[in-house]
């Protein structure tokens, strides 16, 4: 690269009167302003080394996002292991065991806890990594930096140091917070684009000290040297106070010269600049928080299940312990065979108290079964899969990025399930960045016959709502078509009409950037045929003239691209273009434009000499440009927003005002960007005063500039004449209006949170239908911003809670059931909302509206609202955003999704799951988020029912033996029950199980309400398992021992021993709690065939195995299966009779809830299963409408409050009266079909049977237990120990 640089001719500081003033240097002898707390930074420019020491060392600029670092891993990581009570119990267990106490081998305790512990460390390592890796690639970034001797090198990011001078050339990012110092420009102007700060595409012009101009190239800072002086970091993105010392004169600085990390250089060739604040001292990462540590409600709601359980066996415990004293007190004195040999012993009758103590050990191990130690080893295992079928589903692959979407932890995939609230960014996010020009509405007349992206998603909703309506006998399109001859301006009738035909047309993507505009009334030269030339002719050239953007000519297709600072800018010059109106050239004064049409039959180039621009603010709402053209007529060409424009027209400026007003609110009705056009004719006497004034403005320097500018364009933008309107698409992301429709009628609630200003985020609130015509806005803003500049912020504060708390009360009182509420607040408004005795009052407000957007609101502003919700609410949130300005947001909210766009990849690093597009959360939340709550919930049901019927009958037995502390099981039974026999089909259950599929959970959204109402994981259902695992403990125990108490069971009339009968019980374990689980799955796999039954056959193949070793090694179980019990019939009815009665309350549950109770999924599999949704297609239609989640958002609420307007319009031209109502879910129809009598018929039976059944079982049971057992334990109360 040569040295120097090609200086660019214009000065464009010229364009740009307000926000270019330049500071003049301060000559004041007295002492530096920024001394002080908050204001101690120092920095030596060019001179880096002297920032290695202290106390001028600054931190690196080298940045992390990991939870863990390779010190703090270990302790962190073992920390959030044991911070689950299940793993800190069985610690304690371990530690236990190693006692002489203990029931088992310390070896069978540490093994299965160190592996579990294990296995969860290594998958955060694993994905704490990915995010290390991630970091890297932003650290490993190149910058040019200045070495010495006016030579720049290549160095990383990360070690880039306060004080060097960076070369930052155009399109790359910012890598650390930087003095502008000069640019490609000669006046020293920038363009920089801030969207992964604030979420704005518009430029940011940034500008440099005079002083620092001549540093034009490489060579000029061989000896460059200054020193800033200024503030300390800090997070607020728009204020900076600091002095630059060069040439001993001191210079103040400002924000405009200040360049952020992470925002991207635009539309210049390079800059140079010094680094001010690096790493985590650069103001954005200032505005990010430490990555949380994040656990779903189903988990911490499971540690509060381990609590239950944990004092369950406390109580059992100390039950065993007390019981196991008093034996030893009272009874064991009479038991010789049972005499200690020791005076140490702990059988001792002199001291039950010692003994009763060692006991309460022994049961606190012998009974830990019951807190299920695989249960977490588990639930990481299925998580995996689940987020790897969530990273594999080609659903959520973008064909334009290549990337697919990933589940950066699997931690909260259940999470997924349950969210109710979304807080989403809107550039990026909602937007692709891309405005297209498409309709326009000139002398009152209306072009453009495209619909936009809201429309034809409209219309296929009305199409299909009125092809579902009961009362299709009506003929409506009949009714309409008498409308049309009844109203001449045309009604809501005619425009739903044109919008359903609409949907038709062939609507592909434009192959012109910015323009996507249709009418053969104006292109091609056709517009002069219209009767209205004149007007036609100047609002064309507004579009070409009335704009600051430069003109770049694409070599390989011959046409003029434009760098503009916004996007609606470029799309009024493409349009322009495309009209016939090309702006190709710009200088100093002049912009130059080719007329192809204006006079036929040859091309002519015009100039208009700029006189003055008055710029674009967020507070002037409109933009003008004043010129002069070739014949030297001086015109004023404005835009701006109608309301704007509008008031500033002059009384035969009001022509057409009412005709582009009914045009402005049908655009607006249909989500498009809409600007309002004027001008007017100066003389020459008139602009001359008025130009002395403004120039008298523009160069003072006094604190009044600014409103002493805006006074003065207030005077020229008068008396203006009304030309037409434009209507831009602002271009959604493919899917977005249906998918935030797919997410509403799911009940969820979206918020947007987002830095552009006001006017921009209600147009993208129109554009995906989260406002809409009929809604009532409630816009909370600081009303007199002079009232704030004078030191009156408690008065500011006084006006917010005013506006809050009348807001509320208008929502508290509002009758109609249809109202629906937006809520739209600024961000100096949010700064007063969020504060401590406001905020629940703004959540309030917030909650009770249909939509809520955030407009201009900071990164840390965004963290705070995610945190009010989340914590105000007590629900789950989701926050999703593409930019280093979400970051914040994403790592507050219960679950964060980053948007892996072209704009850097800080949201993805900080996020929990990725996707490429807003179109994808539908799916990922819908369908996974379904599946994975209930998969989740079911599986730890499932998993404290088989943990509580098998610990339970350890209890039971050894309160049989005389609280003896002896297991009735083999210890190779234990270890096999959770780590093999029961695991692999609850895995499989928690992997592969679906209640609905994917289709039909997009059909019907409003299944998800299932898991946003717990319906799967509340106290109800879980009681209900753990009363089922009770129950079935009481019946394997008591059938087993009444079966085989005194019972011969062979054919040589042997009696069953311990060995014997704990086999029996064990294997009727194994049957009831698989087919158990096989009556849980909705959908069956082979995988979960094999797993479940596979799982009963691998018990009796390894209790056959393991009786045919040698008696050393199998013990009692030598030939058990073979000989003993494989051949007795009793063995097997036995484990029939038990697994019946133990799975049968839960079959006449499922049966009466089915029949008389049904939940939304059962209805859907029965009708899936009768294949009613291919037989009767319009059944089924029929019952998706009626599944529909009411709503107030989204275009089918837009079509719903369509359809009530065209129906109120219809009750009173006929005498039918048609309504039309959306019930919820569940639905009802099946209860006219044979089958639902059947099911009714069907569920009493077994209700009757099963009745009958328990009753008749008592009765014979009860006597023969409990003489059996007083006999028993009278006579031989130790047998079984032995």
């Amino acid at each position: 690269m040569a040295r120097g640089r090609i200086r660019e001719r214009l000065r464009r500081s010229h364009l740009h009167p307000f926000s270019c003033l330049r500071p003049n240097a301060n000559n004041s002898e007295g002492p530096n302003p920024l001394q002080g707390p908050g204001f101690s930074r120092i920095v030596h420019c060019n001179q880096p080394l002297k920032h290695q020491k202290k106390p001028l060392k600054y931190c690196s600029n080298y940045i992390s996002t990991t939870k863990y670092n390779i010190v703090t891993f270990l302790p962190k990581a073992l920390y959030e292991q044991f911070h689950r009570l299940a793993n800190l119990y069985f610690l304690v267990a371990a530690a236990l065991s190693l006692t002489a106490v203990t029931p088992f081998s310390p070896l069978s305790m540490i093994l299965p806890l160190a592996f579990v512990v294990g296995l969860s460390m290594a998958k955060e390592a694993l994905e704490d990594w990915r995010r290390f890796a991630q970091d890297m690639k932003v650290n490993s970034r190149k910058a040019s930096v200045h070495k010495e001797g006016g030579v720049f090198g290549y160095k990383p990011w990360q070690k880039i140091q306060v004080g060097d001078v960076v070369k930052v050339e155009k399109d790359q990012f910012f890598p650390a917070d930087l003095l502008l110092l000069s640019t490609s420009y000669d006046d020293g102007i920038c363009y920089v684009e801030t969207m992964n700060l604030d979420g704005e595409t518009n430029l940011k012009v940034k500008r440099s000290l005079d002083v620092t101009l001549p540093l034009e190239d490489d060579e000029s800072f061989k000896n460059f040297a200054g020193i800033i002086k200024c503030e300390d970091p800090n997070p607020s993105l728009y204020t900076f106070v600091g002095t630059f010392e060069y040439e001993r004169q001191v210079y103040p600085l400002e924000p405009s010269q200040i360049l952020l990390r992470d925002s991207k250089l635009r539309n210049t060739s390079y800059v140079y600049g010094v680094v001010i604040f690096t790493g985590f001292d650069s103001k954005v990462m200032q505005n990010s928080t430490n990555s949380p540590s994040k656990r779903s409600k189903i988990e911490k709601k499971m540690d509060k299940i381990i609590y239950i359980l944990l004092s369950l066996l406390v109580l059992i415990s100390s039950i065993s312990s007390i019981g196991f004293a008093v034996k030893i007190k009272f009874q064991m004195p009479n038991w010789e065979y049972m005499q200690p040999r020791f005076d140490n012993n702990l059988y001792d009758p002199d001291n039950p108290g010692k003994s009763g103590v060692a006991h309460l050990i022994t049961a606190l191990i012998l009974y830990g079964y019951l807190i299920p130690i695989s249960l977490y080893v588990s639930i990481e295992i299925v998580k995996v899969f689940q987020a790897r079928f969530i990273n594999q589903d080609i659903h959520m692959y973008d064909e334009e990025t290549g990337n697919t979407a990933q589940a950066r932890t699997s931690n909260l995939n259940e999470e997924l399930g349950q969210v109710e609230t979304i807080l989403s960014d809107k550039t990026g996010t909602l937007t692709c960045n891309q405005m297209d020009f498409l309709k326009c509405s000139i002398a009152g007349t209306a072009y453009g016959v495209r619909s936009s992206e809201i429309e034809l998603a409209a219309a296929k909703q009305i199409a299909m709502d009125l092809e579902e309506q009961d009362t299709q006998n009506i003929n409506v399109s009949r009714y309409m078509k008498s409308a049309n001859k009844e109203d001449s301006r045309g009604g809501p009738e005619i425009e739903l009409e044109s919008v359903i035909t609409s949907k038709c047309e062939n609507d592909q993507k434009p192959a012109i950037k910015g323009f996507n505009f249709e009418d053969s009334r104006l292109m091609h030269g056709h517009w002069l045929n219209e009767p209205n030339q004149e007007a036609l002719l100047l609002f064309f050239r507004i579009l070409a003239i009335c704009q600051t953007a430069v003109p770049e000519l694409n070599e390989e297709s011959g046409m003029f691209t434009y760098e503009a600072e916004s996007p609606d800018e470029a799309a009024f010059l493409a349009a322009a273009r495309e009209f016939g109106f090309e702006f190709y050239k710009r200088t100093q004064s002049s912009v130059f434009i080719s007329e192809k049409y204006a006079h036929p039959g040859r091309l002519t180039e015009r100039e208009f000499k700029i006189l003055n621009l008055l710029e674009f603010t967020s507070k002037r709402k409109r933009m003008s440009v004043i010129v002069q053209d070739e014949d030297g007529q001086i015109l004023l060409l404005c835009k701006g927003a109608d309301s704007v424009i509008f008031d500033r027209l002059s009384k035969n400026g009001r022509i057409h005002e009412e005709t582009t007003t009914k045009h402005l609110t049908e655009y607006g009705e249909v989500g498009l960007r809409t600007l309002a056009l004027a001008y007017k004719k100066l003389d020459e006497p008139e602009y001359s005063a008025w130009n002395n004034e403004f120039v008298k403005a523009k160069t003072s320097f006094s604190i009044d500039r600014e409103a002493m500018l805006e006074r003065v364009a207030d005077m020229m933008e008068k008396d203006l004449i009304l030309v037409g309107a434009t209507a831009v698409e602002d271009k959604l992301q493919k899917g977005v209006p249906q998918c935030i429709d797919k997410l509403a009628q799911a009940g969820l609630k979206i918020w947007v949170l987002t830095g552009d200003k006001m006017e921009t985020a209600i147009n993208i609130g129109y554009s995906c239908s989260l406002l809409r015509q009929g809604m009532k806005r409630i816009c909370i803003t600081v009303l007199n911003s002079d009232v704030v500049a004078q030191d009156s912020k408690q008065a500011a504060k006084e006006n917010i809670l005013m506006q809050i708390t009348n807001s509320s009360q208008m929502v508290k009182l509002e009758k109609d059931p249809h109202a629906a509420y937006a809520l739209i607040i600024d961000g100096k408004s949010l700064t007063y909302a969020l504060e401590d005795d406001m905020k629940h009052h703004f959540l309030a407000l917030a909650v009770g509206c249909a939509s809520v957007i955030c407009c201009r609101v900071s990164p840390k502003q965004k963290a705070l609202v995610t945190r009010l919700v989340k914590e105000g609410t007590k629900k789950t949130t989701l926050a999703i955003g593409d930019g280093a300005n979400d970051v914040g947001m994403i790592q507050e909210a219960d679950i964060g999704v980053g948007i892996s766009g072209v704009e850097g990849m800080q949201a993805v690093m900080a996020s929990d799951f990725s996707i490429s597009q807003f179109r994808f959360l539908e799916r990922l939340l819908v369908v996974h988020g379904h599946w994975c709550y209930k998969r989740i919930a079911q599986m730890i049901c499932y998993f404290f029912y088989k943990n509580i019927a098998f610990g339970l009958t350890l209890f039971y037995f050894e309160a049989f033996t005389a609280f003896s502390g002896q297991s009735i099981y083999n210890d190779w039974y234990m270890l096999l029950f959770n780590v093999i026999l029961t695991s692999l089909p609850v895995i499989s259950l928690g992997v592969f199980e679906q209640d609905v599929s994917s289709e039909v959970c997009l059909q019907f959204p409003a299944l998800y309400q299932q898991g946003t109402k717990n319906l799967f994981f509340d106290w109800y259902r879980i009681l209900g398992w753990m009363g089922n695992g009770l129950y079935s403990s009481l019946v394997i125990f008591i059938l087993n021992i009444v079966i085989f108490y005194n019972q011969a069971f062979r054919a040589g009339g042997q009696t069953a021993d311990m060995a014997a009968v704990g086999a029996t019980m064990f294997s009727c374990i194994i049957c009831v709690v698989n087919f158990q689980m096989a009556l849980t799955m909705s959908h069956f796999t082979w995988i979960q065939h094999l797993f479940v039954w596979g799982s009963i056959a691998t018990w009796f193949l390894f209790l056959f195995l393991y009786g045919l070793m040698p008696p050393y090694y199998s013990g009692d179980v030598y030939k058990l299966l073979a000989e003993a019990l494989g051949p007795a019939p009793i063995y097997w009815s036995t484990i029939l009779l038990v697994t019946v009665a133990c799975i049968l309350p839960y079959l006449v549950h499922i049966s009466f809830q089915r029949c008389f109770n049904p939940m939304d999924h059962h209805i859907i599999q029965e009708i899936k299963y009768y294949k009613k949704d291919v037989e009767d297609q319009y059944m089924w239609r029929r019952e998706r409408s009626k599944a529909r989640q009411e709503t107030k958002i989204g275009f089918t609420a837009r079509v719903d409050a369509k359809i009530r307007q065209l129906k109120g319009k219809l009750q009173k031209k006929s005498s039918t009266s048609v309504s039309r109502k959306l019930y919820a879910f569940p639905c009802r129809n099946v209860k006219s079909s044979p089958l639902f009598f059947f099911l009714v018929f069907l569920g009493k039976f077994l209700g009757f049977l099963a009745l009958a059944f328990l009753i008749r079982f008592l009765a014979i049971l009860c006597p023969i237990v409990v003489s059996g057992f007083i006999h028993f334990t009278e006579s031989n109360p130790a047998s079984y120990v032995h």
